[in-house]
C-alpha cells in the first residue's frame, strides 16, 4: 500500500540536510512506534528474514521528497509544501489504521547542523496497480524510481562494490535482492520466469551519493542512481512486493521506491 503525504513546515525559514534520508527514515520508526511499539521494534530490530540466513528485510520505503528547495553546500532550503510517498508491503486491511497513523502528525528531519519540523496536513492512499491484474498471470511492466535505486556485490571487506544501472550485473542484483525478498515472504516464484531488464537506450542515469549518520562515527555512504527505466516481469503478488517494498538495497532508508511509467 501506498501514501502521499503533504509536509508543511512549522519552521519560518525551513532547512534540512542535503542527506535527509536517514533522519526522514527515524521519523517513520518513531510514528510506527507510537502506534504499535512492537511491530516498529520487529522493523527495526528484525525485519523479515530468510529461512536460515541472516539477512532481514523492513518492507517498507519512500521516495525523495518533491516541491521547491535550493542546495547550499550540505542543506537544502525548502520554500514550499512538500510531498513525500511513504510505501508498505502490508495488508490491505491495514490501509485505514497506516493512514491514520501519518495524519496531523509532526516530522522532525534533523542533523547536528540543523533541524525543520513538518507537520503532515494530508494523506492521500494511491491506488493499486496490480488490483485489475489477473493473479498468477505474468505481466511485464516499465518502471521508474523516485528515489536512488541502489544495488551492490559484497568484496573482501564485506563492504558493497555499487553497480551502475548501465552494468550487466545490476539487473542480476536487482532481481536476485527481489527474490531474497519473496523468500521471505514465502511467496512462490519461478526464477526463470522473474524478469529485471534494464533500459540502457533512452536515459542516461544518474548518480546520487548518500551519507548515513552524518557527523557520526557510524558515518557511511552510499551510491544510488535515478533517471533510468527498467522492465519488471512478474505475476501480481510478485510484482507488489518490489513496488510497495522497493527495489535493491537500503529501502527502509528511502532508497529504491519505484513508480509505474505511464504509457
Amino acid at each position: 500500500m501506498r501514501f502521499q503525504l503533504q509536509l508543511d513546515s512549522k519552521n519560518r525559514n525551513p532547512i534540512i540536510p542535503i542527506n535527509y534520508q536517514y533522519p526522514l527514515s527515524a521519523a517513520i520508526y518513531k510514528i510506527l512506534d507510537q502506534a504499535d511499539a512492537d511491530y516498529a521494534a520487529f522493523l527495526h530490530e528484525e525485519g523479515y528474514t530468510v529461512d536460515g540466513g541472516l539477512k532481514h528485510f523492513k518492507l517498507f520505503t519512500f521516495s525523495d521528497l518533491k516541491g521547491r528547495c535550493k542546495g547550499n553546500h550540505d542543506r537544502l532550503h525548502i520554500n514550499s509544501i512538500m510531498e513525500l510517498i511513504v510505501s508498505f508491503h502490508l495488508p490491505e486491511a491495514a490501509q485505514h489504521f497506516v493512514k491514520g497513523l501519518f495524519l496531523s502528525q509532526d516530522i522532525d528531519i534533523a542533523d547536528s547542523k540543523s533541524k525543520a519540523t513538518f507537520k503532515v496536513n494530508s494523506v492521500e492512499a494511491l491506488p493499486d496497480p496490480f488490483v485489475d491484474f489477473e493473479k498468477d498471470v505474468n505481466s511485464t511492466m516499465t518502471f521508474r524510481p523516485l528515489s536512488a535505486c541502489v544495488a551492490g556485490i559484497k568484496n573482501d571487506k564485506d563492504d558493497y562494490d555499487f553497480i551502475p544501472p548501465t552494468d550487466a550485473r545490476f539487473a542480476f542484483c536487482i532481481k536476485h535482492n527481489w527474490e531474497e525478498k519473496l523468500k521471505a515472504l514465502k511467496i512462490p516464484f519461478d526464477e526463470n520466469e522473474l524478469k529485471v531488464d534494464v533500459n540502457r537506450k533512452n536515459t542516461k542515469p544518474k548518480s546520487r551519493l548518500i551519507t548515513v549518520k552524518a557527523f557520526t562515527k557510524q558515518q557511511t555512504r552510499i551510491k544510488g542512481y535515478l533517471n533510468f527505466e527498467m522492465e519488471l516481469t512478474g505475476n501480481s503478488e510478485q510484482l507488489q512486493v518490489i513496488y510497495n517494498a522497493g527495489a535493491g538495497l537500503y529501502n527502509a532508508l528511502g532508497m529504491g521506491c519505484l513508480g509505474v511509467l505511464e504509457e
